[in-house]
């Protein structure tokens, strides 16, 4: 009966569910939450488990700062689920708000996003977690499907399409035609690699300690791919390893840039086997539309410049990279019937 009515009522769910933030899409809705993908948890006494106290942006202002017995959590690492438990909290907590809090029809069709290289074992968790969390009916579609949909590349005809995904936890590239997969990889190499390279600079040059989320600031504010005209600086504050008292910092762009390097680097190389795997005919097309560039770290300064001069292609940056997969997965929501029957990628679970 819930599966009819929230057919009728069109109560259906798209989740884009990334490692560093987590997007809603809501059918006839379009987006209505973007979070990052954070669980603040409390120890319970006597070892009776865990109490969750905050989720998305109101956790993640708390990492780092928690007094004993508190800790934010990300549930999710390198693009699929490391703690079960609170990854379904997670998708909870993005349901009670696509719902507008209320709880009638509280058991939505939900379209969930997955990194196209995760294992069968890895799919079935994103599912039982989906409809753990509340859900009738859990579908899950592979990432570059849902980010080319979303950019509004023509998936299903018969010519070749090239989208690199650089997030939070991985970065993949796939090459798409006639609505499939034809090639695909991905390095667990993206933006939380990035952050950790940037702790790891700091604490090495200039024993200075930072946390992640200054790292990401620190990214964010003066990272850049290429050189910049002029490069710029940042004041970056943290902790003196030498004598544990608080120290301030100038570092500049082209530091972050050197650190950063090593990332980019293999994100080209990543690029480069995709494309030395792709067959002619589609290769062609490539050359001809260019490369799209989604995911938050396509917004680095430099980046698709870059990279459209290591593989001698264009590289197009997505209009909204950040919301480019819960846009694709918007679009299956909107014909879910039609979809079932092109995107062979698409599995779905019953409650």
């Amino acid at each position: 009966m819930f599966k009819y009515l929230s057919g009728i009522l069109g109560l259906d769910v798209g989740i884009d569910l990334g490692t560093a933030n987590i997007v809603v899409y809501v059918k006839e809705k379009g987006i209505v939450l973007s979070e990052p993908s954070t669980v603040a948890v409390r120890k319970l006494p006597r070892g009776r488990g865990l109490e969750v106290i905050a989720v998305g942006q109101e956790a993640k202002s708390m990492a780092g700062k928690t007094p004993t017995g508190v800790e934010a959590i990300w549930p999710l690492q390198d693009g699929v689920i490391a703690n079960f438990d609170m990854t379904e909290e997670l998708i909870r907590f993005c349901l009670h708000k696509a719902k507008g809090g209320g709880s009638f029809m509280a058991h939505p069709r939900v379209v969930i996003s997955v990194p196209a290289e995760v294992t069968e074992v890895e799919r079935k968790a994103v599912v039982d977690a989906t409809l753990g969390a509340g859900a009738s009916e859990a579908y899950v579609v592979d990432e570059p499907i849902s980010a080319a949909l979303g950019v509004g590349l023509p998936i299903d005809k018969p010519q070749g399409c090239m989208i690199v995904d650089v997030g939070g936890g991985t970065s993949e590239v796939s090459v798409i035609s006639l609505g499939g997969i034809v090639v695909t990889s991905s390095l667990r190499n993206a933006g939380k690699v990035m952050d950790n390279a940037i702790i790891a600079m700091l604490r090495q040059r200039y024993a200075l300690l930072i946390g992640d989320t200054t790292a990401e600031e620190v990214k964010n504010t003066i990272g850049s791919a290429l050189p910049l005209t002029p490069e710029l600086e940042m004041a970056v504050k943290g902790r003196d390893l030498s004598d544990g008292l608080p120290k301030v910092d100038t570092v500049s762009s082209v530091e972050v840039r050197e650190a950063l390097d090593p990332i980019f680097l293999g994100i080209e190389d990543m690029v480069k086997v995709a494309l030395e795997k792709t067959p002619p005919e589609l290769a062609k097309d490539i050359v001809d539309q260019g490369i799209v560039l989604s995911g938050g770290v396509s917004l680095m300064r430099g980046f698709a410049e870059r990279l459209s001069r290591a593989v001698n292609t264009p590289v197009i940056t997505a209009e909204k990279p950040l919301y480019s997969v819960a846009m694709g997965v918007g679009k299956i929501l909107e014909n879910l019937g039609a979809m079932r029957r092109v995107l062979m990628s698409v599995e779905r679970g019953s409650r």
